[in-house]
């Protein structure tokens, strides 16, 4: 495997460690400062990160399209680390908290969107989906571990876990700067005065597919904000408890893709296993809906695992392969729909938990299948783009 590949699936992971490790931690850190609006300051924290996150990471892509991958990448990890020492820092002041919020999605895009570029790089077309399922596999093993970690090291203390992401940033951070190479030699950048607008990758079958890819991150992330309060209602879970939920659904998540994505989806076949993705998600948020014990929601959060773990990939690699646009560019748009999934999906789960407390949990798997006709517009107009005009009768 290309050593280059390695490093950036480390960096990777760590970014996702750091991101995931807040899910169990979090909502009891602000519910010790304000348990009647509890659930609002969690989901707004999220997606103030991911607000930032969006409105940046284009900006981040294209900068990367003009000056190379390396610098934004290491300029994201250091800033990461950073984002979670103040976050640590800041436990019991809710204004600090959420700056570091507002630190970390500043910096989470030069990470994600260019690192999907700088694989797109160094990856043949042919090889794209691999790539991409190696990009999924290091996503997955990031969520794997974070939230384990998170309730692990919440038996010290609930900012144990914020310093410890720091230092492990710090650390990759020094570690990369000396063995990341570059993937996007000078002839191959865009000029200094060339601004393409994020949006123009928002076009042709793949803007069905950009669509479909909200509509999957909104569901995940409703459900990251508002699963624990679900937990604590019916079986009365704790931190390391979730964390351990989490853990197994990122592992079998990551056996996924680096198993199934890698080694046995073909290009071409991609819609194939999206649609398949899509169905056993939507089975995983139903399913959940009848939980009453820790072992039926882990088991079943866990199958909702194995259908986002078919779909990320193959969707990031669908996109990669069509686009007309830079590759910083069409990556820099597929992490503004991600974060823009992230934003506003807490704030719709807690409203919709506060009505009824399965309701972000239906919406979910609803949303999962009505996603298929997306795929399905998608696949026609592919189909009918790749078979070219039509000869005149």
């Amino acid at each position: 495997m290309d050593r280059r590949i390695l490093t950036v699936m480390l960096v990777l992971m760590t970014v996702f460690i750091g991101f995931s490790i807040i899910i169990p931690v979090m909502p009891e850190l602000v519910r010790s400062i304000d348990p009647d609006r509890a659930e609002y300051h969690n989901a707004a924290m999220l997606s103030l990160y991911s607000l930032v996150s969006f409105i940046l990471s284009p900006l981040w892509g294209r900068l990367s399209d003009r000056i190379g991958r390396r610098p934004v990448i290491l300029t994201g990890v250091l800033g990461f680390s950073v984002s979670f020492l103040l976050f640590g820092l800041s436990s019991g002041h809710l204004p600090l908290m959420y700056a570091s919020r507002l630190l970390g999605g500043l910096f989470s895009g030069a990470v994600v969107s260019v690192i999907v570029a700088y694989v797109a790089d160094i990856t043949p077309p042919e090889q794209r989906t691999r790539g991409m399922g190696l990009v999924g596999m290091s996503i997955g093993m990031g969520f794997t571990f974070g939230p384990g970690i998170g309730g692990w090291l919440s038996g010290y203390s609930l900012e144990t876990p914020f310093f410890v992401s720091s230092a492990i940033a710090a650390l990759l951070f020094a570690a990369a700067f000396f063995t990341l190479r570059e993937s996007l030699p000078p002839e191959r950048r865009s000029a200094g005065t060339k601004r393409v607008s994020r949006w123009t990758a928002f076009a042709g079958p793949l803007k069905y597919l950009y669509v479909l890819a909200f509509f999957v991150t909104f569901s995940l992330a409703g459900i990251e904000s508002t699963l624990q309060w679900f937990g604590i209602e019916r079986f009365d879970v704790t931190p390391r408890e979730f964390g351990m939920m989490f853990f197994v659904c990122g592992l079998v998540g990551a056996i996924v893709q680096g198993g199934i994505v890698r080694r046995v989806v073909r290009p071409g076949r991609e819609p194939a296993w999206i649609a398949a993705g899509l169905l056993v998600s939507a089975a995983g948020f139903f399913l959940l809906v009848t939980s009453h014990e820790l072992w039926t929601a882990t088991l079943y959060l866990a199958i909702f695992g194995v259908g986002n773990a078919l779909i990320r990939p193959c969707v990031t690699s669908l996109i990669t392969q069509r686009t007309k646009v830079g590759q910083g560019v069409a990556s820099g748009l597929s992490s503004a729909m991600d974060s823009l999934g992230r934003i506003t999906g807490p704030f719709f789960g807690a409203i919709l938990y506060r009505i009824e407390i399965t309701l972000p949990l239906l919406v979910s798997g609803a949303l999962s299948v009505a996603a298929l006709l997306l795929l399905q517009r998608f696949r026609t107009l592919d189909l009918r783009e790749e078979a070219g005009p039509q000869p005149a009768a």
